[in-house]
């Protein structure tokens, strides 16, 4: 009876901290860094400052152009230091995943060096972006990537999130991944549209008119899948509450990202927090649509 007593408050530390845990946590830190930093990099982008640091990975040479900071410097010196620390960030993940590999699912290593090599990349591409003068296309493979980075630290914390099966999701699983796919894919013509300045071009000589309409065509597919996802799940009887919930979200994200797309084109790109924040709702949509895939296959394994 005496060692049960004293055994306890061990018992009770045991309990709270699980390696499991903590990976989550730092998961879900470096996905909201992630966002973040695609916002910042549209920022970059938006106002003409890919090319404020000349050269690469330093500023000017140094850790911190205090000589040279302006607005500009600042947006592309900050995307840097951002990227950096989720590299490292990531490498962390990685070595804990290792370090705690008998208590956590087998896949976990293996998915955490997955992401550190899409970071690495990433870091690649962001050099070449630099060092090639923005070329289109690094610059679209560049967004491509860290979107892809961003939906592979969402699938992480989503299959480490505690989910209880209802075994009602039907055939929402696939809606939500082709959905993904779509939305993924829009943003790559969204990436092309700015990384080739294709609006201003379209409007103004009609060159780069067919990346333009391109990316217009490609709403009508990413809306009716999400749109029917949004429907699907609210008429779905008996759905889990996270289902429900990130279906809720990924209508309301459509609307935004409908709403802030038509408003960048009538303004023609004038107006920058509009462009940026057309971007980060669209990742947030991608995110929300991933994470709903993940939730969702989930069920169906959980309750097969």
């Amino acid at each position: 009876m005496a060692n049960s007593v004293l055994n306890q408050p061990d018992a009770a530390a045991e309990v709270q901290w699980q390696p499991k845990d903590i990976i989550r946590g730092l998961v879900w830190k470096i996905a909201i860094a992630t966002w973040l930093l695609m916002a910042v990099g549209s920022a970059t982008r938006v106002m003409n400052a890919g090319l404020a640091c000349p050269d690469w990975p330093l500023c000017y040479g140094q850790l911190i152009p205090t000589a040279q900071m302006n607005l500009q410097v600042f947006l592309e010196w900050f995307h840097r230091l951002d990227a950096a620390a989720i590299g490292l960030s990531a490498i962390a993940l990685l070595g804990l995943s290792v370090f705690y590999r008998s208590r956590l699912p087998k896949w976990l290593p293996l998915a955490s060096a997955g992401a550190v090599f899409l970071i690495v990349f990433q870091g690649v591409l962001g050099g070449l972006t630099v060092t090639q003068l923005l070329r289109f296309d690094i610059v679209t493979a560049h967004l491509g990537t860290a979107l892809l980075f961003f939906c592979a630290l969402l699938a992480i914390g989503f299959m480490l999130s505690p989910y209880e099966a209802t075994g009602n999701t039907g055939k929402l699983a696939w809606v939500s991944s082709i959905a993904a796919l779509l939305v993924y894919l829009q943003s790559l013509l969204g990436a092309l549209v700015g990384s080739r300045w294709a609006l201003h071009q379209c409007l103004g000589s009609s060159e780069l008119c067919s990346v333009m309409n391109s990316h217009i065509a490609g709403i009508v597919p990413a809306t009716a899948a999400t749109l029917a996802l949004a429907v699907m799940a609210w008429r779905q009887p008996a759905l889990s509450s996270n289902l429900r919930k990130l279906g809720n979200w990924a209508s309301v994200c459509l609307i935004a990202q409908l709403v802030l797309g038509l408003a960048t084109f009538r303004l023609h790109l004038q107006v920058e927090p509009l462009t940026v924040a057309h971007q980060a709702v669209g990742a947030a949509l991608l995110g929300t649509l991933v994470a709903f895939s993940v939730l969702s296959w989930r069920d169906r394994v959980l309750s097969a």
